[in-house]
């Protein structure tokens, strides 16, 4: 762990908040706080990494540049990271070509020396299948997905950066696999 000569670390998130406001250097330690999750979001967003480290860097350069804008409304401030986060994406999204991009990452054939090609390819297909199901859902439950696998957070967590309850969390999470399954079956997977 890198020491920290500035004593932030051990500071709550409204005092670091409030010193990050006259001096830029706390804001490091928001960022330290904040930055994987963010960057994970951002990832299954864009299913790009290069992609995924730049629109995670220029969520905190907005963060930073507005961070006198930022009001306390007793959420988690990630819960704001995660709005600027989700405002850039859909930026990135319309601005992007009608041309698929694939990552030199699907692209490679990995895995284990007893897997045929044909097992791969549908493993493939299974794979991009569920991606577009999910795509096909309503951002909410797109965010709630993201939420819940890619950063692995609680129903609890989840409904305080939604402004929802645990219980309608956990609603909205059994409607959302429902018509997943709905959609990939009407699609006969």
């Amino acid at each position: 762990m890198v020491p920290d000569p500035n004593g932030y670390a051990s500071l709550e998130e409204r005092e670091l908040i409030e010193l990050a406001r006259s001096r830029p250097d706390a804001f490091g330690e928001l960022y330290q706080r904040n930055v994987e999750r963010i960057y994970h979001y951002v990832l299954y967003r864009t299913g790009n990494e290069a992609d995924a480290e730049d629109l995670a860097a220029r969520t905190f350069y907005q963060a930073l540049a507005n961070l006198h804008r930022y009001e306390d409304h007793g959420v988690p401030f990630i819960a704001w990271l995660y709005r600027i986060a989700h405002n850039l994406v859909a930026n990135y999204h319309r601005g992007r070509s009608r041309w698929k991009l694939t990552p030199l990452e699907d692209v490679e054939i990995t895995g284990k020396s007893f897997e045929t090609p044909d097992h791969i390819a549908e493993a493939g297909e299974r794979h991009q299948a569920l991606w577009s199901a999910i795509h096909r859902q309503p951002e909410e439950r797109q965010r709630l997905l993201i939420l819940k696998f890619a950063n692995r957070l609680s129903n609890e967590e989840i409904g305080r950066l939604m402004g929802r309850t645990e219980s309608s969390i956990k609603s909205l999470y059994f409607r959302t696999l429902k018509a997943l399954r709905a959609d990939l079956e009407a699609r006969e997977w």
